[in-house]
């Protein structure tokens, strides 16, 4: 009975995966408020009535889609921002680190910069509630930092939140220039690492 239920449940979770792969491929071509489930499972093979299954409605599915996309990004982000001796190194680590997470991921990072400002309000709050989620795990590594004796709490939180807004915004230009010579890429990367710096340097030099 037992490995009768453990089959089953493996089934289920490889559909649950097919609908969750299939509708981030449509989603390259449209917005999640014009996606219908139809064509999610007309895409995996199955039955309307099997979605309902193993997601409430598009906007779970899109919810489901936000914790894949972002979940599995909490060490990437900490290990960007730990702390390091050489502010350089970390700002050219943390840049490498985006370029290769687009690389691998551009489905997922075209669904969250397309999804954050959407038309789902499950989804715009289910990625904002991320992003905070970042932003709480950047303060706390920023704080064991030197520099950040004598910084309040909410001007670590600030500056956390400028790291995050900036990685979204180095992840689009990188997933811009996916398919640019390597030449376009070497401007981004150049673009990225000032922006960061610029960063660096405000606050080292920011007064309360």
């Amino acid at each position: 009975m037992s490995h009768t239920l453990g089959v089953r449940q493996a089934q289920k979770q490889k559909t649950r995966q097919a609908l969750l792969d299939a509708a981030l491929l449509l989603l390259e071509e449209q917005s999640l408020s014009s996606l219908g489930l139809r064509e999610v499972t007309r895409a995996v093979g199955v039955a309307p009535t099997a979605f309902y299954r193993h997601f409430r409605s598009t906007a779970d599915l899109g919810v489901a889609l936000v914790e894949e996309a972002l979940g599995s990004l909490h060490p990437m982000i900490r290990t960007t921002v730990s702390t390091a001796d050489d502010s350089e190194e970390r700002i050219a680590r943390a840049v490498e680190l985006i370029s290769r997470h687009v690389e691998a991921y551009p489905a997922h990072v075209r669904f969250i910069a397309r999804e954050r400002h959407g038309g789902v309000q499950p989804v715009r709050e289910a990625i904002r509630e991320q992003l905070v989620r970042f932003a709480r795990e950047v303060k706390d590594e920023l704080a064991k930092d030197q520099q950040a004796v004598g910084w309040s709490e909410d001007d670590l939180l600030m500056l956390a939140h400028l790291y995050v807004d900036q990685m979204l915004i180095t992840a689009s230009l990188f997933l811009e220039a996916l398919d640019a010579a390597p030449e376009e890429r070497e401007r981004v990367t150049r673009l990225a690492t000032r922006q960061l710096r610029l960063i660096s340097v405000g606050r080292r030099h920011w007064r309360d």
